[in-house]
């Protein structure tokens, strides 16, 4: 799954170059992608359905005028690894809702994720991204662990399902992680605790601007993957957290994407 995310033109910049598609989509693409009451109706506004035409035809499977993508389904919270759950803050969640997801599909099947945060004035898709991880994850959640928080994370591209003291896996790479048959929630917080305890908003790690802080030094980001996170992560209002989804997904999924080809 490959996420297309966007360029920073400036410091005080929020949403309008969020969707550029690593080169496949102009900035222009998106600049005035509109926002709505719900996250429903900005996945689904007619810009935002011509914008998904433009993204499913980028690589010539599709005529533009054939893609005719459409949203099916309601948006679905997503949420990521908390850094204060990572820092052991008391009564602090393992993770929290970062953005909310709506899937797209194409004329051909292909699927895509469509990326809503709030803004003052209501939602806006603000990332599209390859695949329907954010969905279908959220589904196979709720079905392992009926009533479950489902969760990402994303320094290794893993998804879990937390319910009381238990986590449980819901790919290979979080099997890798906690195996099979999952962890507690304590062990679970030791884990991540050690891994990422030193990286945190405020550390040394994050001062050097290294993916805020959060990302594994031998996965570093790409320059112009740092400057998306800008965008997102202001427009977003959720700093570090979603500047670590967004680096996770772009270099991880990336990788994964080059390895399935």
């Amino acid at each position: 799954m490959t996420t297309m995310n966007g360029r920073a033109i400036g410091a005080g910049l929020l949403t309008t170059a969020a969707l550029v598609a690593l080169g496949a989509l102009p900035a222009a693409a998106v600049e005035s992608l509109p926002t709505a009451p719900t996250p429903d109706q900005a996945a689904s506004a007619p810009q935002t359905l011509d914008t998904l035409s433009r993204f499913f035809a980028r690589d010539g499977a599709l005529a533009r005028s054939a893609a005719a993508p459409r949203v099916e389904g309601g948006s679905v919270p997503v949420r990521i690894l908390s850094p204060d759950f990572v820092a052991g803050k008391a009564g602090a969640p393992v993770a929290r809702v970062e953005f909310r997801a709506s899937l797209a599909v194409a004329a051909d099947g292909r699927k895509a994720s469509l990326w809503t945060v709030k803004q003052p004035d209501g939602w806006q898709v603000v990332n599209i991204a390859t695949g329907d991880d954010e969905i279908r994850y959220a589904e196979q959640g709720g079905r392992v662990l009926p009533g479950g928080l489902v969760f990402r994370e994303p320094q290794i591209d893993a998804w879990y399902v937390q319910k009381g003291a238990k986590v449980l896996p819901l790919d290979e790479d979080a099997v890798r992680a906690v195996g099979k048959n999952g962890t507690s929630l304590t062990a679970y917080r030791e884990r991540v605790a050690e891994a990422y305890g030193d990286k945190l908003p405020g550390s040394a790690y994050a001062k050097k601007g290294t993916a805020g802080g959060y990302a594994p030094q031998a996965d570093a980001p790409l320059p112009h993957e740092e400057s998306a996170v800008t965008v997102a992560s202001t427009a977003a209002g959720a700093g570090a957290v979603l500047a670590l989804a967004l680096i996770g997904t772009t270099a991880i999924r990336r990788r994964r994407a080059a390895r399935e080809s």
